[in-house]
């Protein structure tokens, strides 16, 4: 059986069903979405992109996918590093609840988001009380991306924090270090590439959502329309060329972050 296994034959064939369905599955819809997106000619892609609408609807969403990593950063730096250095009772439960992003479906996550913060919840109508407008404005979208996006800077640094030396620590507490020098001196720099690897991941990712931001959005065109939300309408509205267009422009920005993402994990592991 073993030889079977390491057969010349046996191994191309794996490898070719692999790359098959690596193509079926990512390349051609990939493809498929650039080959739409042009199919008008280079003007119409252009006019597509240029379209008010559609470039408020991306620079909405660039500027509250960028707020919501930065909050992600802070956040999921403070949570990984209790989760990784303290020990307390339900530290088990609370870091398996920090997946739960991942396993719960969008739609579900914006509908948990316009119970909590809508005008007939608690906290919502507090805030309504004061004059800030949550749900159907830009913060519920920030929420619903933080959410969405909650895990990835986590999971990033956790791996490091484990395997950071505390030898270090202790030297630099010898030395004299105070324990905040030693965290930006000695801990910080070591959580760095997974801090910046994560975030890029859910600035990607915050880019892309769809189904959580829909629900509390509001979709108001020019203010709380997002790109993805402007692609679904563009579908809806029979416009396949111009939902294509904006697609290409999210993409080409989400390829450019996974291949930054790559140099940073590569550089890492060469170290």
């Amino acid at each position: 059986m073993n030889a079977l296994f390491r057969g010349k034959a046996w191994s191309f064939g794996f490898r070719s069903t692999i790359m098959l369905y690596f193509v079926c599955l990512i390349v051609l819809p990939i493809c498929g979405i650039y080959v739409q997106s042009l199919s008008e000619g280079w003007s119409a892609f252009w006019e597509s992109i240029a379209e008010p609408l559609a470039w408020k609807a991306v620079m909405l969403t660039i500027k509250l996918a960028v707020i919501a990593t930065l909050i992600n950063m802070a956040l999921g730096t403070m949570i990984g590093w209790v989760l990784i250095r303290y020990r307390f009772p339900g530290r088990t439960i609370l870091n398996s609840l920090v997946d739960l992003p991942f396993a719960l479906p969008t739609a579900v996550g914006g509908l948990l988001i316009l119970l909590l913060l809508g005008p007939g919840s608690l906290v919502g109508g507090l805030a309504q009380a004061i004059g800030i407008q949550i749900v159907f404005h830009e913060p519920a979208i920030v929420v619903a991306m933080v959410f969405v996006t909650f895990p990835f800077v986590i999971r990033a640094i956790q791996p490091l924090l484990e395997e950071l030396d505390k030898s270090e620590e202790e030297a630099a507490y010898t030395l004299g270090a105070s324990k905040a020098k030693t965290f930006f001196q000695v801990i910080l720099p070591t959580m760095a590439p997974g801090i910046a690897s994560g975030a890029m991941l859910a600035f990607s990712r915050g880019l892309a959502e769809f189904g959580a931001v829909v629900l509390v959005a509001g979709n108001i065109p020019g203010k709380t329309l997002v790109a993805s939300v402007f692609i679904f309408g563009e579908i809806e509205s029979n416009n396949p060329q111009g939902a294509a267009a904006v697609s290409v422009l999210l993409l080409t920005l989400s390829f450019l972050i996974l291949w930054i993402v790559s140099m940073i994990q590569s550089r890492r592991s060469g170290q």
